[in-house]
């Protein structure tokens, strides 16, 4: 088992940043990818933001590309998102994932491919 939490949720407005954290525990080594997903209220739960865990390939949605890094620390098994020019459709729970099988970029943007997730924190962004 992994353990996922995540950190770094707020209240911020519009235009402003915002960086989440991810931390991982217990069997992490059998950890391939770690993702980013969020869900807004009346929405399903969409994909933001992927990395493996050997290389530290990323990837995103297209719709946060440019605004939204995502980067890991391998030593602290952490992965964290920071989120740039804040907008108020950003608002949303956003979860932090586990995959343990590198299945490629395609795959790994849906959340049926990843084993582990965290209860989530929550991002509002104020207009």
């Amino acid at each position: 088992q992994v353990q996922l939490v995540e950190s770094g949720g707020g209240l911020v407005q519009a235009g402003g940043s915002l960086r989440l954290s991810c931390a991982a525990s217990g069997r992490t080594f059998t950890t391939y990818a770690m993702g980013w997903f969020r869900q807004a209220p009346g929405k399903e739960r969409e994909f933001v933001a992927a990395v493996r865990w050997s290389g530290g390939t990323t990837f995103y949605a297209d719709s946060v590309k440019g605004r939204f890094t995502i980067s890991r620390d391998v030593a602290k098994y952490t992965v964290d998102l920071q989120i740039n020019s804040l907008k108020p459709e950003d608002t949303a729970v956003y979860y932090c994932a586990a995959a343990r099988r590198w299945t490629g970029q395609a795959a790994l943007r849906i959340g049926a491919q990843y084993d582990f997730w965290g209860q989530g924190t929550q991002v509002t962004v104020s207009s």
